[in-house]
């Protein structure tokens, strides 16, 4: 009981001291930007700010940076090994490059730099250029860079880019859209997981109109940001809201349940961007299965001290391999028991099964094949001679970690 209610007070505290709504919500102010110059051994000089970084999020999420590229300047080309960007220029036009090729992209325009392509973007204009600069990394809170030393001013321009990009047009948006529900509401996916190869799972636009309101909408596998190009009104996460207003930044974790309303007289228009938990293995919106996806046995064992060693090289040098060569099996684990005081800080059911092995097949049909196979006559007696008990139960698996 004493460890039960420390854990509910470290909860409770967690809960406490933890980012409100409020906190999440930050405000653009290019007051505060800091003044660089030759950013990756690109031209002139800029002003840079960071508004969300690789702490804030559970994801892969590694930062959301702003600011103003002066004119004849740029950002270097350069490239990165473990992180994926995407570039937003939200007014007038620039310059981008990306693995040595360059166009002109009129504003507001976004450009993804997947991981490995060099990229860099060069104002050549005599006006302020405003830019974001989203990234996702492959490692969490990881990142890297290489400078190629070339500014790209005075680059050769090819007339129509040769690499992805994407406008945030609004006559392009469309109502009823299964992504972004609500009376009005419309919305666009701009990309969508496979234009990268990290756990980037979407970008998308989005315009309320005023008065209206996004539905309620829980992250399932996935983690947002939200950048506000125009327009004001509140975020409601959980039950919690907050004002936000054109240029604000925030975002919403896993499991939380958002809700975007326009409280102002013009669209409130955002730029939405979804990590996934992880892409690799499908953690993304799923749907609750109606069919089991594959079965699973449980088989409990009681080992004495003297045999466990012997039990355990036994599921590693006879069971498994006897296992692989079945039709439809998918995968099995050996679990040994906690010791006695770590079972009790833990407070877990008295037990005195100290094994178990997990095996899974995708039909119990394939598993019943195996049961009557050659090499189960071998595996079985094998087991459950170095057991003094043992016993079993059998499921149906209706979710895993791997939704692919």
């Amino acid at each position: 009981m004493k460890q039960l209610i420390t854990l509910l007070l470290a909860f409770v505290t967690f809960h406490a001291t933890s980012q409100t709504v409020k906190e999440r919500i930050i405000h653009n102010d290019a007051s505060k930007y800091r003044a660089l110059s030759a950013v990756h051994a690109g031209a002139g000089t800029m002003g840079f700010t960071q508004l969300i970084g690789r702490n804030d999020l559970s994801t892969n999420f590694l930062y959301l940076h702003s600011g103003v590229i002066d004119p004849k300047s740029g950002i270097g080309h350069h490239f990165h090994h473990n992180i994926e960007e995407m570039y937003v220029i939200l007014n007038g036009e620039a310059e981008f490059t990306i693995n040595g090729r360059t166009s002109k992209i009129q504003a507001p325009a976004i450009v993804p730099c997947k991981m490995g392509d060099a990229h860099g973007i060069y104002n050549a204009s005599n006006e302020s250029l405003r830019w974001l600069n989203f990234a996702v990394s492959s490692v969490k809170a990881s990142s890297d860079n290489f400078d190629l030393a070339d500014t790209r001013e005075g680059a050769v321009l090819d007339p129509v880019p040769v690499f992805v990009s994407g406008r945030l047009e609004k006559e392009k948006t469309r109502a009823n859209n299964r992504l972004y529900t609500g009376d009005g509401v419309l919305s666009r996916r701009l990309f969508d997981p496979n234009v990268f190869s990290t756990d980037w799972n979407h970008v998308d636009h989005v315009i309320i109109p005023a008065g209206k309101s996004t539905e309620e909408r829980q992250l399932l596998g996935i983690e947002e940001v939200y950048f506000v190009v125009n327009g004001s009104g509140t975020i409601s996460i959980d039950g919690h809201s907050g004002d936000i207003q054109g240029d604000d930044a925030f975002f919403a974790k896993l499991g939380e349940k958002a809700t975007i309303s326009n409280t102002g007289n013009e669209d409130l228009e955002l730029l939405v961007i979804g990590v996934a938990a992880s892409k690799s293995i499908g953690l993304g919106i799923k749907k609750p299965l109606t069919q089991p996806k594959a079965m699973a046995l449980q088989m409990d064992f009681v080992v004495a001290k003297e045999n466990a060693e012997a039990f355990e090289s036994m599921y590693y040098s006879i069971y498994v391999p006897a296992m692989t060569v079945q039709q439809g099996y998918i995968s099995s684990k050996l679990l040994r028991l906690y010791d006695e005081n770590l079972s009790k800080q833990i407070q877990a059911e008295p037990t005195t099964y100290n094994y178990q092995v997990q095996i899974s097949f995708d039909t119990e049909a394939n598993r019943m094949k195996w049961v009557g196979s050659d090499q189960h006559k071998i595996a079985w007696p094998a087991a459950t001679s170095l057991a003094k008990e043992y016993k079993w139960r059998g499921y149906d698996v209706m979710g895993d970690d791997d939704q692919r």
